[in-house]
């Protein structure tokens, strides 16, 4: 399968931060987003509400400039962020009112949201999802096999 450079780049931060327990959706440099650029937090200026998809004046500027963060632009990072923080289990946007999951950095959790997230990633990227599993199980019946029903 053929692969983009970002997506490459990626796949690797977010499977390391998830191996290295250095994931972490309640932090903006460990979060998704944080760990796709390099643990950084300056992606959160790009909007005033966390996981939100309005990007303010800034994040307009940035995008109408065409700007890349390791190869996304500032809606695209928005989504990426919005993905996880709800496939974790948030009620967006981010507010301390709002239904947060009991344990954030837990493997299930996690695991959730980055599955999501690699969705959006191939999607984002034309590439078939790299998570989709269910063609491993495919098999197609010839006719000299039988099925056996009891």
């Amino acid at each position: 399968m053929k692969t983009t450079p970002r997506f490459d780049a990626a796949i690797s931060k977010l499977y390391n931060a998830f191996y290295n327990n250095t994931l972490n959706p309640d932090c903006c440099k460990q979060c998704a987003v944080g760990n796709i650029l390099d643990n950084t937090d300056s992606w959160k200026h790009l909007a005033d509400n966390h996981g939100a998809l309005q990007l303010n004046y800034i994040g307009n500027v940035h995008q109408t400039l065409g700007r890349k963060f390791n190869g996304y632009s500032p809606i695209e990072l928005l989504k990426i962020e919005r993905v996880f923080l709800k496939a974790c289990g948030y009620q967006l946007p981010l507010h301390y009112k709002n239904r947060k999951p009991e344990n954030p950095t837990d493997t299930n959790v996690l695991f959730n949201g980055l599955s999501d997230v690699i969705e959006l990633l191939c999607k984002l990227d034309n590439i078939s999802n790299v998570m989709d599993y269910k063609g491993l199980f495919k098999h197609k019946l010839k006719e000299s096999d039988s099925i056996c029903i009891k």
